[in-house]
Order: C-alpha cells, then structure tokens, then sequence
C-alpha cells in the first residue's frame, strides 16, 4: 500500500501529464465540448464536469467525442448526471444556508460561491432554483425572521433588536421596516396596532370567501362556511390592526379572488403581503410555482428548498398559510398522492384540484385546435 506522499505526488505527476484528466479532477465546464471521459468499470461516459464520483484513473479513458464513447461501446450518463447534480446541488445549498443562518452577518456572495466550489453567477442561479430566493433574499428573510420573534418575544429596546437581527443601522432598517414587517416595528410589537387592513367577505360555490389587504398587499384569503368566523379569524391575526370594511371598489378585487376559484383558467395575479418565517417564506415561494392542475408531494417540496428532512415542516408551513389559492397549498399532496389534511377542508381542497385539472385540459384542447387551424 503506498503511503500518502507516494500517492499524491503520482497524483500530481499524472495530472502534469494529462491535461484531460486534470479537467476532470477539477469537474471543469469549460472543456465539457472538447472531450468525454468512459469509465471501464461501469461501462459509462461522463463529460469533464460531471457531478459523478472520481473512479480511479486506472479505469478511465478518453475520447474526443460522445458519438465515438458510444461506438466503443459505452453508455452517456447524462440521465444519472440529472439526478448526482441535482443531489449535490441541493447538498450545497442546503449548506449555504446553514452558513447564513449561522451568521451575525450574512456572507456575500463571493464567499458563499467559493464555499460551494462555484463562479458567483452559477451559485447565484443554483441558489435560487433549489429555494426560489437569491442569498441575498434569503439573508433578508433571515434578518426579518429574527425581527419578528425578537419583537414578538422580548421588551428589550427596539434598537437592540435591529442589531441583533443583522441589520447593520437603524436607518437601514426602517428604510426597509415596510418590506420587513409589513409595517412599524413599535406598530408590529404592538400586535398590528396603527395598520389598516380593509377586508370583504364574497361568497362562491365553496362557500365564504374572506379578503384582506394591507397596504403592501393582499394579507389574507380566508374560505369557510361561516362569514363571522373567518372575520374573528381575521382579527386574531391581527389582533390590534384597525380593521375596515372594504367598499364598492374593494369588492371587485374579491369578485376577482371568487371568479378564479370559479374558473382557475382566468388565473389570479395580486401583489401580496408574506408574513411568515424564512422557512416558511421559502415553501410559499415553492408553491407558488407548481402549475395549475398539477401536484407535488410534501417531500418534493422539502427537496425543491434544500431541505430534504424537513417533510414534516413543510406540511406545517401549508397550514399556516394564510392566502388561500394565492398560495397554493391544496396543490401538495401525500407521496401516495392521497390528499390529506387541509386548513379550509379536504373537500374544498379535492373541488379545487378537480377544477384546475378541467380547466387545464380545456386550455390544452384550445390550443390543440389552434394549432390544427
């Protein structure tokens, strides 16, 4: 058995004497149009920057081309190179986060891409498609994360809160305390005192339909049998907000919210108003981009943000949505695709999948008959 120094200086030696295999030591996309490595031992072809394990150098040859891998007899990898990329990406994000959430100061980009082994812009796009935020959008829900339990569970002076949360001045933050909070600290602490939130109950044929908008959106879409009980329900998420009955112009955006849950093929475009965790931020944000008529399960949730474990958390997260349809939780399934529990009843749930799947087909059908035409 050779010791540590033998190997790696006959390491640095083959390495020296081939540039291909060097690019492949270091998973290097800039030559992934010049040459392909196969693998003897598994009888696969893998291009220069491919996520798989390092087989040993023994084992590899090269080739200056796919199509003369496959006429050697081996086989692309490209569909497991799918699956190993989006593990490791989910991997590195994952402790991308962890780094962030860790720190006093959020990490710039460039530190948090040399962490990950990436170019600043491959880690930013990695980032955002394995969380649906940038770094730079997750460290902001962090900061308001800690804000809002920092304010929610403790008397200590405002502006200790603000530096404990990251934020580096209080001028910085009450710049941003709109965006953050969704309104004053004091006001915040104060359990929505101060903030106006105008509200209208319509009704559709899945009974009550509550909407509420604050003056950075909609807040609150609220479905059940009793009107009453979705307004105290209202109210118990804003406990102190100064609560006004909408008006005639107000209740069009409420015949706008029932239409699309009529008919989901109108589709349903409204500047809303999160206020969750950052965790939680991360599942709405997931959500909201699973396309009508389909369903995803809890679990490819928890991969799509980074955090493969986090099943349970996630199915937490739906039921503390607050924006019914907007945020579109009845679109998440059991991994046996059972529909389980859902905040506004399983039956609403099953109505409204049922309608997004007709409406899809009808568009599908339309479109099918454009093309013919």
């Amino acid at each position: 058995m050779k010791s540590k120094p033998q190997h790696a200086a006959r390491t640095a030696k083959e390495i020296a004497q081939n540039p291909r295999w060097a690019a492949v030591m270091a998973r290097d996309p800039a030559v992934d149009d010049q040459f392909v490595y196969a693998v003897k031992t598994t009888g696969i072809y893998c291009k220069p920057s491919s996520a798989s394990r390092l087989p040993k150098r023994e084992n590899v040859e090269f080739f200056d081309t796919a199509q003369a891998a496959e006429a050697a007899g081996y086989r692309s990898s490209a569909a497991t190179d799918q699956t190993t990329v989006a593990a490791e990406h989910a991997k590195l994000v994952a402790e991308a986060c962890r780094k962030i959430e860790a720190a006093e100061t959020a990490p710039n980009l460039e530190a948090l891409a040399k962490s990950a082994r990436m170019s600043p812009f491959h880690f930013h796009r990695v980032f955002k498609e394995v969380t649906g935020l940038t770094p730079k959008g997750y460290a902001s829900a962090q900061r308001a994360r800690r804000m809002r339990e920092r304010l929610s569970g403790s008397t200590e002076s405002i502006t200790n809160v603000i530096y404990d949360a990251g934020f580096n001045s209080g001028s910085r933050f009450y710049e941003a305390s709109d965006r953050v909070l969704g309104m004053r600290a004091t006001d915040y602490r104060a359990g929505g005192a101060n903030a106006a939130i105008r509200f209208a109950v319509g009704q559709s044929s899945l009974g009550s339909i509550l909407v509420a908008q604050s003056e950075r959106g909609v807040c609150a879409i609220l479905l059940g049998d009793d009107p009453e009980k979705l307004v105290r329900d209202l109210q118990d998420q804003f406990p102190r907000a100064e609560l006004i009955g909408g008006d005639a112009a107000f209740e069009k955006l409420v015949a706008q919210v029932v239409g699309f849950v009529e008919a989901p093929q109108r589709g349903l475009k409204l500047p809303l108003d999160l206020q969750g965790t950052a965790f939680q931020e991360r599942v709405w944000q997931a959500l909201r981009k699973i396309p009508p008529g389909t369903t995803v399960s809890y679990a490819d949730i928890a991969k799509r943000i980074g955090k493969p474990k986090a099943v349970r958390a996630v199915a937490q997260a739906c039921r503390a949505n607050h924006l019914a349809v907007a945020i579109p939780c009845h679109r998440v399934v059991r991994r046996d695709g059972g529909l389980s529990g859902y905040r506004w009843g399983v039956d609403r749930k099953c109505e409204l999948l049922e309608r997004e799947k007709r409406s899809w087909m009808f568009k599908q059908k339309a479109q099918g008959s454009q093309e013919r035409a």
